[in-house]
């Protein structure tokens, strides 16, 4: 009775690299306000996952799935708020980074993920797909939040990092509207495409 150790990391990576709400609010993010400074936001997404996975595996989910009217609240919420960070990262240069009031901190990161139905399907995906019947809870959650929480930690601060080498290739330069435009209208889309058509969460 356990957590299958080889097949989950690889769906977890898999969720965790390839293009979802998080990972582009991370790369804005890293993009609007420099490495150094969006590591308190990036701290916050990782936190939020862990403590979504803690609630999911003690049965958050299933009083989710009791009324339904949660997970539709759910969806309008994250859109909305995944929304406003897009509006405000569209709307900001790359030259006023240095502004501490621009930059995203550790409480605007904690709740994308809380707020993300499509991490939730994600996360009861791992628990209904890779864990054995019969596998106590608190080693099936605390199995698939390792394993998450390791993805994150790789992964999350590589896309900062892609964040910051568009930031030094576009600051200044006439592209660079274009190009918060297109990481705003990119991080609503893939929540639209989440958690309506499919996406990765």
């Amino acid at each position: 009775m356990s957590v299958a150790v080889t097949g989950f990391p690889a769906h977890a990576a898999s969720q965790v690299a390839t293009p979802g709400p998080a990972d582009l609010a991370v790369l804005t993010a890293g993009a609007r306000a420099g490495l150094g400074a969006v590591w308190p936001f990036v701290a916050g997404v990782i936190l939020g996952k862990q403590l979504t996975i803690w609630l999911i595996g003690f049965g958050l989910m299933e009083l989710a799935l009791a009324f339904p009217a949660v997970f539709s609240a759910l969806k309008f919420a994250c859109l909305g708020y995944i929304g406003w960070l897009a509006w405000r990262g569209a709307n900001l240069r790359l030259g006023d980074m240095g502004d501490g009031r621009e930059t995203p901190g550790f409480l605007a990161g904690l709740v994308i993920h809380p707020l993300n139905p499509k991490a939730w399907a994600m996360i009861v995906a791992g628990f209904t797909t890779f864990v054995t019947p019969g596998t106590p809870i608190l080693q099936a959650t605390a199995i698939i939040a390792i394993c998450l929480l390791a993805m994150q930690v790789v992964f999350h601060p590589l896309w900062a990092t892609g964040g910051v080498m568009l930031s030094r290739q576009f600051a200044g330069k006439p592209a660079e509207r274009f190009l918060m435009y297109a990481l705003s209208g990119l991080m609503v889309a893939s929540v639209v495409y989440g958690l309506f058509l499919g996406g990765k969460a």
